[in-house]
């Protein structure tokens, strides 16, 4: 049984191809695919083939590959590159025969291509000098590789163009039994000269820095061999400046069917902490730094495991793709963490997500947490809220407040609902006046369908009529099909539970 691990940026174009090409093995698998918080459909056509999908905590090949090892199931974990269309069909098998016939720990694939400068004008010199034994490698930088897990979770993912040569080196260090596969002819975009200017930099950097072994003053002339001064920095921003609409969904009451930090707590074993923190009646912000302590020493890949095992509202895809064809930024606000809003994002296809920062250290939570500058007044109190996200979004994006449909609850995020050029109550859980002063519209019902309704036109256009007394009764009926889905969700987070039960003992 067999894990393969696809890390991904932007490759919307070619990730369902490889998927398919990965499929044809006769072996048992798994394919998880890190999507490293791509700005294009990656993560839409990833999920067509109904494949695992996680998003990466923070940016960068290295962190999604430790990320992706951390999720596999199986002790054999295979890594290849989703922006390429010429893998051979038995691409699983050339990798990981080797580890499956114990002849082997670690496997490097090599291949023919169209060129290969880094590899012939930096690693191969810097590794004939620092480590001869890896010299023969044909090809020390390519990212098609194979491990056992158990050697994986002892080495240091670089989180550059280092991570190949530099997983080479610890595996060697490790004592790992290395070999070769050849997996034929391997075609895939030329890259610039900047692009390898950085490459050469970052692989140098790596080889170097792990040669602890090597006085520093041959080190400063090693580092000089064949690196191009010039540089250009790399980056990838999101970016929604021309965008003139708005829709911010609650992450906890309008896209999760029940929040994340309950259901965390049920499957991680502590309700009860839980809960004392909110019985204790602490202010806002000190009950969300006392709630991160409860996932210390979870990683990304469990918390993530939470996020997929909650149920969506129904139809919030479709909701989502629509809003966006009609002009709309859609995104995500949330009290939590930025690692499990940015997922479903991605998830989602939307375009933003404003959140806490839950803190990482490779990649398992310390239980220490951030509050996002954007919730905080700016006046010298520092008061804590999330509608300060609306001067935020004026300032940086350019959108009127007005222009913004906000939906949420009416419990949690009053201020929000009236802020906004149009809130919207969707399923709230009490009935009475107030939601009928502070909501522009209500929509009972597990269904977000009636945004639409009033998405036809720009907000500041919106002439919503009052709402009833009648239509205030049957918010009751929302509340019912919220509760009705808990008990499900209860037995569903129980079943989470006992596999992480099992996990770790």
């Amino acid at each position: 049984m067999i894990s393969i691990v696809i890390p991904v940026l932007n490759e919307g174009a070619t990730i369902r191809q490889v998927i398919k090409t990965i499929k044809k093995t006769s072996r048992k698998i798994e394919i998880i695919v890190v999507d490293d918080n791509s700005t294009d459909n990656t993560v839409e056509e990833a999920m067509k083939e109904q494949v695992r999908v996680i998003t990466s905590s923070q940016r960068g090949k290295g962190i999604s590959m430790r990320e992706g090892m951390m999720a596999a199931k199986y002790d054999i974990i295979a890594y290849v590159d989703g922006d390429i269309l010429t893998y051979p069909d038995n691409i699983v098998e050339l990798l990981t025969l080797p580890i499956e016939k114990d002849e082997a720990d670690f496997v490097k694939s090599y291949f023919q291509r169209q060129a290969g400068r880094v590899t012939q004008l930096v690693a191969k010199p810097l590794l004939s000098i620092l480590y001869p034994d890896l010299a023969h490698y044909q090809q020390p930088l390519s990212g098609m590789i194979a491990a056992r897990k158990s050697f994986l979770a002892k080495v240091h993912f670089e989180n550059d163009y280092g991570v190949d040569i530099g997983l080479l080196i610890d595996m060697h260090l490790l004592g790992a039994r290395i070999t070769e596969a050849n997996i034929g002819k391997v075609e895939n975009a030329m890259q610039t000269w900047e692009q390898l200017s950085k490459m050469s930099r970052e692989v140098s950097r790596t080889i170097l820095r792990k040669a602890e072994n090597i006085p520093q003053e041959n080190l400063e002339t090693l580092g000089n061999i064949n690196l191009i001064r010039e540089q250009m920095e790399y980056a990838i921003l999101e970016s929604i400046d021309k965008l003139q609409k708005m829709v911010i969904f609650n992450l906890d009451h309008a896209v999760f069917t029940q929040p994340y930090l309950q259901w965390a707590a049920m499957a991680f074993n502590r309700e009860e902490a839980l809960q004392k923190i909110r019985d204790a009646n602490h202010d806002e912000m000190t009950t969300m730094q006392l709630s991160a302590t409860l996932f210390e020493g979870r990683n990304i890949a469990e918390l993530l495991e939470v996020a997929d095992a909650i149920p969506l509202v129904p139809g919030i895809r479709e909701i989502v793709r629509e809003l966006r064809k009609r002009g709309y930024a859609c995104g995500l606000i949330t009290d939590g963490y930025s690692t499990v809003a940015q997922h479903i994002k991605n998830k989602l296809g939307m375009d933003f997500a404003f959140a806490n920062k839950l803190q990482l250290v490779h990649s398992v939570s310390t239980g220490d947490f951030s509050i996002a500058d954007y919730f905080m007044s700016s006046n010298k109190y520092g008061k804590y809220s999330k509608s300060h996200v609306f001067p935020y979004i004026a300032q940086q994006y350019q959108i009127n407040t007005q222009n913004i449909i906000y939906v949420g609850d009416g419990q949690h995020d009053q201020r929000l609902l009236i802020e906004a050029g149009v809130g919207v109550a969707f399923c709230p859980l009490y009935r009475g006046e107030a939601i009928e002063k502070i909501a522009d519209k209500i929509i009972s019902g597990l269904s977000l369908a009636p945004l639409l309704d009033i998405a036809q036109a720009s907000p500041k256009k919106f002439k919503l009529p009052p709402i009833s007394k009648k239509q205030a009764r049957n918010i009751g009926v929302g509340s019912l099909v919220g509760l009705a889905g808990a008990g499900l969700l209860y037995f569903a987070m129980r079943q989470l539970r006992n596999k992480n039960k099992t996990t770790t003992s």
